[in-house]
């Protein structure tokens, strides 16, 4: 029996993303079986390609940093110049049997170089064409630069994360997982491309996808807005219900300065809680606030202070009631669930996470390692039409590299 094809095969993707949040989106799209034809500036390409931790050893050997190599498995890579005619008809070209196009230039830049949404449906009607930035196309703020920090702290986001202490302005904690660059920038353009693309096929009409990231984070803040709601004002930081404001959710340090994540928010799972920690006097206690509630949150901070984590986590190993240890990553990459679900996986000798998604038949079966600058120019431009004396005439001009 044939192998059945993956989702998205046969799906051509004109990729113009940088960095984190357009190529992981992609990076989605090329593990579901799309074309990724990942097009990068004749220059030194992708920021990426020398960012990131271990990206100097990785240079003086000649290599990709592993954060490129992390999210641009599976693409090809078309090294060409969009600042010369040459280089734009070939892209025009290309963008002609293409299904989507992403980019994540400022706004307006893409039009400046004759790629715009206009020029490209003009040509190919049916094209789907994502713009991802910071804060939009349209606003006072369209051409402002930022990173996630920025997006978040825009979104109200960031101003809520962190601990409460009522006694000092505890700063905001800036969070290690770029919320707005990965829930905004990555997540985010595919819900409205792949609409987009299921509207195209239907009828043969494509549609121009603007994503901001400080807007996707701003439409998940349903916490901060809630309290908002019913308060007149967000909770202060670190003492809303799912920041850290009860007793039964938060995380609590143990003898050896880990940390257990408590998440027992209904009332069978903290009962089961207190039961098992000898504690039945603070079952009436798990959503208390106030002084109970520091109270409460007191005697759970000296108990689980008295042994280690191991300690904890084999006594609530068998026990269900939403307690679990804060692993590092290095312990997640061994836990026994993340290993059953098969989500790191080895790319050319590299650890890297599987998709994070079980779709039947379908599997990340011998993936291709993140692609070396414009190793696909020729193959790609050959399956476009070109002649191989009009390859090595774009490459003798410098268009393609």
């Amino acid at each position: 029996m044939n192998e059945r094809p993956k989702p998205l095969a046969g799906l051509v993707v004109l990729d113009l993303t940088r960095l984190l949040p357009g190529p992981v989106a992609t990076l989605h799209l090329a593990d579901l079986g799309a074309d990724v034809i990942k097009i990068e500036d004749s220059g030194g390409g992708d920021y990426a390609r020398g960012m990131g931790a271990g990206a100097a050893a990785a240079k003086l050997k000649g290599e990709d940093s592993s954060f490129f190599k992390l999210v641009n498995r599976n693409k090809r890579s078309l090294r060409l110049d969009l600042k010369c005619a040459e280089g734009v008809a070939v892209f025009l070209r290309l963008a002609e049997n293409a299904d989507v196009i992403i980019e994540s230039f400022r706004p307006g830049v893409v039009d400046k170089l004759g790629i715009g949404y206009a020029a490209v449906n003009a040509l190919n009607p049916r094209i789907v064409y994502c713009a991802i930035s910071g804060y939009g196309q349209t606003g006072p703020w369209r051409e402002r630069a930022g990173h996630d920090i920025n997006y978040i702290a825009t979104a109200a986001v960031l101003d809520q994360i962190g601990t409460h202490d009522e006694n000092a302005d505890s700063a905001p904690a800036v969070p290690n997982f770029q919320i707005g660059d990965l829930l905004g920038g990555a997540l985010t353009p595919l819900v409205g491309l792949l609409a987009a693309l299921i509207d195209a096929r239907a009828t043969g009409m494509g549609r121009y996808v603007d994503v901001a990231m400080t807007d996707a984070v701003f439409a998940h803040a349903y916490f901060p807005l809630l309290a908002t709601l019913a308060e007149g004002h967000p909770a202060p930081r670190g003492a809303d219900l799912l920041s850290g404001g009860v007793p039964c959710y938060g995380v609590y340090r143990t003898a050896d300065r880990r940390y257990l994540a408590v998440g027992a928010l209904e009332a069978k799972f903290w009962a089961l809680l207190c039961a098992t920690i000898a504690r039945p006097d603070l079952i009436p206690f798990g959503l208390a606030t106030g002084d109970q509630g520091a109270w409460t949150k007191g005697e759970l901070t000296a108990l689980f202070a008295t042994q280690p984590l191991a300690h904890w986590s084999a006594l609530f190993e068998t026990v269900d009631c939403c307690v679990t240890p804060v692993l590092t990553l290095d312990e997640a990459l061994q836990h026994v669930q993340l290993l059953a679900r098969g989500m790191p996986v080895n790319v050319d000798g590299m650890t890297q996470f599987a998709p994070p998604y079980r779709i039947s038949d379908f599997a990340l079966d011998q993936p291709r390692p993140a692609p070396a600058i414009g190793q696909d120019s020729d193959a790609i431009l050959a399956a476009a039409g070109y002649a191989a004396t009009e390859i090595t005439t774009l490459r003798t001009a410098g268009v393609i590299g």
